[in-house]
């Protein structure tokens, strides 16, 4: 998933654990930022929104736009306000009932 970002690891060798999102395998750094981490793996989107379908990531990174909505275990949260930890299991924000891919 990783392409050409202009993120990157402040300690590529680092402890890293292992999450997924939307079903891929992705090893990231323990307890950093989420969204931050999700970005040095080349995650984008995080979610679209659910009128246009525009793709939406991170955005102010301090929890007051909503941008890096994600869902963890059936509840919608901001990438940004988390760390990462061992087991994640992330995919796109529901939205209505239906995937908000």
């Amino acid at each position: 998933m990783k392409t050409a970002l202009p993120f990157r690891e402040i300690d590529p060798v680092g402890n890293k654990v292992s999450i997924t999102f939307g079903g891929i395998d992705l090893m990231l750094p323990l307890g950093e930022n989420l969204a931050g981490a999700l970005l040095v793996a080349g995650v984008m989107p995080f979610r679209n929104t659910p009128v246009s379908g525009a793709p939406r990531g991170p955005f102010c990174m301090m929890g007051a736009c909503y941008d890096c909505l994600v869902q963890i275990d059936g509840m919608n949260v901001q990438a940004c306000m988390l760390q990462v930890s061992e087991g994640m299991e992330i995919t796109m924000p529901v939205v209505g009932g239906t995937a908000d891919a």
